[in-house]
């Protein structure tokens, strides 16, 4: 069989940057009219998906105050369900896995999709996350204003010292824990999904790669890292040894950053979809934010280098920075508000000044 496509152009042609196929994929782009445009949100009508999730639920919150907010989750936690509509958000079940949509409003104006599946199990997780997101924009198509397809880091080929800028090569970053094996390829693949729903339906769109989330409401990585202090555990920190390590290092985005960047990556969806990375400015690694607790605590943080974790994620935030804005909570504060709001008894008196004071 000869190595050449159906109108006679070489795999090798097709492969090569410049060659004959490069050119007939740049033509065939759909184009749209153009970003959104500015966006409002106040007394709009949105659907949040994941809602019970850790990074939807604070953002559904806070959203409900001044406008119509659907939540979309499974609801197998009757107490989080009751939390969400004591807040003013209306719960409607949904299913992404089986594609179970119908308890979801007709019309929304808004989409933001944060749900994500993540059972370990492929054919469950490609069902979730790649067909739901699919079921999700046909279900919208025509109807939403735009779609935000919230996204991550984890999408990126590990490169410790470096820093990635939205072209930057993907790859399963994740394999690494053997308790997320399915979550950077299923994110890779939900943002094909994403793109092409985009063209297909012509729906406006934006892929935001985010950061690492944390918070009062819903914790995060910090918070776990916490959690493992405050048992006597040792943190997890990537290197082969602490001689050898450099800093790990990401960009921590507060809960009350999400929802404030909001409506500046629903005013740069468009067709194609709009990618770019979402991540708060400073860059801050495991070993700061772990001396950070234990000066807010008084607890000793131990780490523990090895190469079985995540390197450092730093990713550029130009597009960000130019497109949308910055976030404005920095991380030390954010640190101390989310310790004073989960664990308050952990909290030394007068402990958050001083941190600030020594930094």
């Amino acid at each position: 069989m000869a190595d050449t496509a159906a109108d006679g152009t070489s795999y090798d042609q097709l492969a090569a940057p410049g060659g004959a196929g490069a050119d007939r994929y740049a033509a065939r782009a759909v184009t749209g009219s153009g970003p959104v445009g500015p966006v409002d949100l106040v007394d709009r009508t949105i659907l949040v998906t994941g809602v019970t999730g850790q990074v939807a639920r604070p953002l559904a919150t806070a959203l409900a105050r001044t406008n119509t907010v659907y939540g979309a989750a499974r609801f197998t936690d009757a107490a989080l369900r009751d939390g969400l509509e004591a807040a003013g958000v209306r719960c409607a079940p949904a299913d992404l896995v089986t594609g179970d949509l119908a308890a979801l409003p007709e019309r929304v104006e808004f989409v933001l999709h944060f749900g994500v599946v993540k059972s370990n199990r492929w054919d469950v997780d490609l069902d979730g996350n790649v067909g739901g997101t699919l079921a999700l924009a046909e279900r919208y198509a025509g109807v939403a204003r735009a779609f935000l397809h919230c996204s991550s880091g984890a999408v990126y080929a590990p490169d410790h010292d470096g820093v990635l800028a939205e072209d930057h090569e993907l790859g399963d970053s994740h394999a690494v824990w053997p308790f997320l094996r399915t979550y950077s390829v299923c994110k890779i693949a939900a943002e094909a999904a994403a793109r092409y729903a985009a063209r297909r339906y012509r729906l406006p769109t934006t892929i935001a790669r985010l950061g690492v989330p944390y918070g009062p409401s819903a914790g995060g990585l910090p918070d776990y890292h916490l959690q493992m202090m405050a048992a006597g555990m040792a943190v997890p920190v990537y290197g082969a040894s602490e001689g050898a390590a450099t800093p790990t290092r990401y960009q921590l985005l507060h809960d009350d950053d999400t929802a404030a960047m909001i409506p500046g990556l629903l005013s740069v969806a468009d067709v194609p979809a709009t990618v770019l990375n979402w991540a708060g400015p400073e860059t801050a690694s495991v070993q700061e934010w772990c001396a950070e607790l234990s000066a807010l605590t008084g607890l000793p943080a131990v780490l523990e280098y090895t190469t079985a974790t995540l390197g450092s994620v730093v990713m550029d935030l130009t597009v960000l920075r130019e497109r949308v804005g910055v976030a404005r909570v920095p991380w030390r504060d954010g640190l101390r508000a989310m310790v004073a709001a989960r664990h308050p008894s952990l909290l030394r008196a007068g402990a958050g000044a001083e941190a600030s004071a020594g930094t």
